[in-house]
């Protein structure tokens, strides 16, 4: 790899979050939920989102756990990718 190309990978976003559907073919919808404080009332609160993520392998479960990254536009509403599978423990 060049400098170049090293350089745009490292800047890349990273996420972990839940698998909520793998109905599609090549596409999972990931969860990503984020703890945030309100600023008046210090309370906690969970937000959500939910990332359309390209994935060409099988083997992905609803309810697993998933690392994604940014990519290139691959379609209408996919700008991610999984990249990775976290171990269950059990």
């Amino acid at each position: 790899m060049t400098e170049m190309t090293e350089a745009i990978a490292k800047n890349k976003r990273r996420l972990e979050g839940t698998v909520v559907s793998c109905a599609m073919q090549h596409t999972v919808v990931v969860r990503v939920d984020r703890v945030k404080i309100h600023p008046r009332y210090h309370k906690r609160y969970t937000e959500s989102k939910r990332y359309a993520c390209d994935y060409r392998a099988d083997g992905l479960a609803v309810g697993d756990r998933v690392t994604i990254e940014e990519t290139r536009p691959i379609s209408k509403t996919k700008r991610w990718r999984v990249i990775g599978k976290e171990s269950r423990k059990a």
